[in-house]
């Protein structure tokens, strides 16, 4: 993980207790929940975050949330998990039933931040799409480029991602040097380049109706 990002994450561990809602939330998300804590003065909210590599197993996503659930349950008035299903199959959204404790709809972070039905109205049309978001792009080489081996065997490139048409990036800020950073992305996997700005999208609507 680059230093900001694993300082960002560090300094959204708050100490328990100190706030009455506990967001506990993937790690590639902890840009974004700071950034809307601090701008809505969202101060009785304490944030946790689970390592965002987790996203390589999602299988071990449910078992990690329900740890931290219940170490930290009893400190807070209300748990809410700031996670989409993430590619668990459903058994996230069944744990988060089961614990009693809500979680972010929808699909995948890609689905939330351009919103739940947008991203679906669209889904027919952009099923040769490859999404990036701000983390993403940041993180590129440790959650794309480096897992599918692509350093290291080039020539998988085109069987892995022979499919893709385009690469787009859901911006959640407008930040220059992550636009170029997603267009050099774009053409190392071959793909055309869009860039689609989004903002927060319904993770901010989802925190806002929890404050």
């Amino acid at each position: 993980m680059h230093a900001d990002d694993q300082s960002l994450t560090e300094e959204g561990l708050a100490p328990a207790g100190r706030g009455s809602i506990l967001l506990l939330a993937c790690g590639a998300l902890a840009r974004e929940i700071l950034a809307l804590k601090a701008a809505n003065r969202w101060d009785h909210m304490d944030l946790l975050c689970l390592p965002a590599n987790l996203h390589l197993w999602p299988d071990r996503i449910p078992d990690a949330v329900e740890r931290a659930v219940e170490e930290h349950r009893d400190a807070y008035d209300t748990i809410f998990v700031v996670y989409a299903d993430c590619g668990t199959g459903g058994l996230l959204q069944a744990r988060c039933k089961a614990l009693g404790v809500e979680m972010v709809a929808g699909p995948h972070c890609y689905a939330f931040f351009e919103g739940v039905e947008a991203f679906a109205a669209k889904a027919e049309d952009e099923m040769t799409a490859f999404y990036l978001t701000d983390f993403l792009v940041r993180q590129f080489d440790a959650f794309v480029w480096k897992p599918m081996g692509f350093d290291r065997h080039p020539e998988l490139i085109p069987m892995m991602f022979g499919n893709y048409t385009r690469l787009i990036y859901q911006a959640q800020t407008d930040d220059p040097g992550l636009d170029a950073k997603a267009r050099d992305c774009a053409a190392r996997l071959g793909l055309r380049y869009e860039r689609r700005f989004t903002g927060y999208g319904d993770l901010e609507t989802a925190l806002a109706a929890k404050a």
